[in-house]
């Protein structure tokens, strides 16, 4: 479910939202509605009549919690007191590879035969997920052709735009009387397909209803069973206890978000997606993230990530896609609007911390398992990570990692990657090149996990010795450049001038996990983020409480991530700072049992005194990877503690 009162329907990189009555409408905008497979909608309208009426639902459609990728409701025509409905149609909807289902059984209310007229309303659009977001930005797209036919037993809707091409069936059973075109007010491709249902007394009928989304370029999937059976077999996460239950709901919608990938020698591989609506696909910093707080319970997560990865390593200079050698993928896209590169996001690199942390899980992946094979397998790709680091990423230009603002896609590169995100405390965003603080944390980390896999699996203690001085030296400069005396507290970021962007964040928090801070002012730091203006009693919020920028609605001038806040825990258990980590992880539980055992992407920076539960982000992803794999995180740092 999510705040806009429509289900949201996921499986094997498929997802569908409809409305309670179980409907598509074709809506735009911050959270549309529809079927959806590779960032294309295959279906626009879905809307069912019943003797010419909108069924009224009894019962409105709700996601079963078991699974989330099937939702049931009741409707009946209208009826009145005296003149009771004639029948109750029964709706069942799920979706699965490419699939989306549905069986509608009729049952009659009536001692005598009655005929139920049917109709069904279907439509295809066909739109990008771009095309769908708020902004009100419209795509040229010149040539496209829809199209629309009727079949033996349903309809067949496709889309062609010179080389791309895409298809939605329709497939019914029994098969509708007729297909006719749409009444008025639908677009010219929506076609009505009709039953007359015949009903015995107190008899009942069904309907079964298959449409099969053909995304451009790729051949029908089946779901993928024996996957999904496989990575539950890795370590089990049992109890009845808040937390345990709250990782079990993660575990469960880790594999809701599970898509296939390629990886880097053109095998198959299963990787967590973002998270939906809008990030069913491959993202570097949220995939690698949610693998390391994965990798103790399951560490082949993490090697798919790293192959995927690897697979999508930039290798030429783009300035459109933000691509350079060595540099790792921000997101991956595979719709139209990608494929004729009308935006630059079908591989885009706008990322200035998935490269340290790719090389980061590559070294965890090691020392969790014990097996060098992925450490030997990548060597090469990891080399390429940290040339970047020292060349584009600007090491050894600036001193540190950094980015500038992209006038085609992000105009902050790391996760706070919203607009005005990195600012000053007097809300002005910083100009470029920027260099945020837990990417440097990020960077002295990855060099120094990457000097120990030279050392130790590919024997090159000279490369090693390199990568420690470079880390000594940026973990020096750091201390000096970003440490803010009168606030006790690291900057958000430099900006390009070498000003501290004085901003008091949570980005404070990953510093402790990295461990580029001195033991001293980390363990400061880490009991400064449990201070009522940063902590709201559910969670750390992304900047401190009382400072002029901070909202407590805003996507990261003031909410609450529960990803932020694991990596924060996790930096807690490493210096040592056990009850505050406790307080911390407390807080965090108790959000997510009051979330069906579920933390959504973000949270409402409001304090746990005003209201009885957490404040719910008006435009939060869920489930979404890295906040689906918090508990596990939360679980990883307390059993260090």
């Amino acid at each position: 479910m999510t705040t806009d009162a429509r289900i949201q329907l996921v499986r094997d990189a498929t997802f569908v939202r409809l409305t309670t009555d179980g409907a598509i409408t074709g809506s735009r905008g911050s959270a549309p509605d529809g079927l959806y497979v590779q960032d294309a909608r295959h279906l626009s309208r879905w809307q069912l009549t019943v003797d010419g009426t909108d069924p009224v639902a009894l019962v409105p459609a709700e996601a079963e919690a078991e699974t989330d990728d099937t939702a049931a409701c009741v409707l009946t025509p209208e009826g009145t007191r005296d003149h009771p409905p004639a029948y109750t149609v029964f709706r069942r909807q799920s979706v699965g590879a490419d699939t989306f289902t549905e069986h509608l059984s009729l049952v009659s209310n009536r001692p005598d035969a009655v005929s139920a007229h049917v109709e069904l309303t279907v439509d295809a659009d066909f739109a990008d997920l771009f095309e769908l977001r708020a902004d009100g930005r419209r795509y040229g797209k010149p040539g496209a052709e829809h199209e629309i036919r009727a079949t033996a037993d349903g309809v067949r809707l496709s889309y062609r735009r010179e080389d791309w091409h895409a298809e939605t069936e329709v497939v019914c059973r029994p098969a509708p009387d007729t297909v006719t075109t749409a009444r008025s007010g639908t677009r010219a491709t929506a076609r009505t397909l009709s039953w007359l249902v015949p009903l015995a007394a107190h008899g009942s009928a069904e309907l079964r209803l298959t449409v099969h989304a053909r995304p451009h370029g790729r051949p029908p999937r089946t779901a993928p069973a024996e996957r999904a059976a496989g990575q539950r077999t890795s370590v089990e996460v049992e109890g009845t206890d808040d937390l345990s239950l709250a990782c079990e709901r993660g575990l469960a919608d880790i594999d809701l978000l599970t898509i296939p990938a390629t990886g880097v020698d053109g095998e198959d591989v299963h990787v967590p997606a973002a998270g939906i609506p809008w990030f069913l696909t491959l993202f570097g910093r949220d995939s690698l993230l949610t693998s390391y707080f994965l990798l103790p319970y399951r560490p082949e997560t993490a090697a798919a990530v790293l192959s995927a990865l690897a697979a999508t390593q930039g290798e030429r200079h783009d300035a459109f896609s933000g691509e350079q050698p060595g540099r790792i993928v921000h997101e991956t896209r595979h719709g139209e609007l990608a494929h004729f590169r009308q935006v630059p996001y079908g591989r885009y690199f706008g990322a200035v911390d998935a490269t340290p942390l790719f090389l980061v899980l590559l070294h965890a992946h090691h020392e969790t398992t014990g097996d060098p094979a992925l450490a030997k397998r990548l060597e090469t790709h990891a080399r390429r990570a940290v040339d970047w680091m020292l060349t584009d990423g600007g090491l050894e230009q600036h001193g540190y990692l950094v980015y500038s603002s992209d006038p085609n896609g992000l105009v902050n590169q790391n996760w706070k990657d919203s607009a005005g995100a990195i600012c000053f405390s007097d809300g002005t965003q910083a100009e470029g090149p920027i260099a945020v603080s837990e990417a440097q944390g990020y960077a002295y980390d990855a060099l120094l996990r990457t000097a120990e896999l030279a050392d130790g699996v590919w024997g090159d203690g000279a490369y090693a010795g390199r990568l420690r001085e470079t880390a000594a030296r940026l973990r020096e400069r750091f201390a000096a450049d970003f440490w803010m005396a009168e606030a006790d507290f690291p900057a958000l970021a430099l900006d390009g001038a070498g000003r501290q962007v004085d901003a008091l964040a949570s980005d404070a928090g990953h510093l402790l996990w990295s461990g580029i801070l001195d033991p001293q002012r980390a363990r400061r730091v880490g009991r400064r983020l449990l201070e009522p203006d940063f902590f709201s009693g559910w969670a750390v919020r992304t900047l401190a409480a009382g400072q002029r920028p901070y909202h407590p609605l805003s996507y990261h001038r003031g909410s609450a991530w529960p990803h932020d806040n694991a990596v924060i825990a996790l930096g807690l258990a490493r210096q040592g700072l056990t009850q505050e980590l406790r307080t911390l992880a407390e807080g965090l539980v108790t959000a997510a049992a009051r979330h069906a055992y579920r933390l959504p992407e973000v949270l409402a920076g409001y304090d746990r005194s005003a209201t009885a539960g957490p404040v719910p982000y008006p435009h939060s992803c869920s489930p979404q990877a890295w906040a689906a794999a918090t508990p596990l995180a939360l679980r990883t740092a307390l059993d260090r503690s």
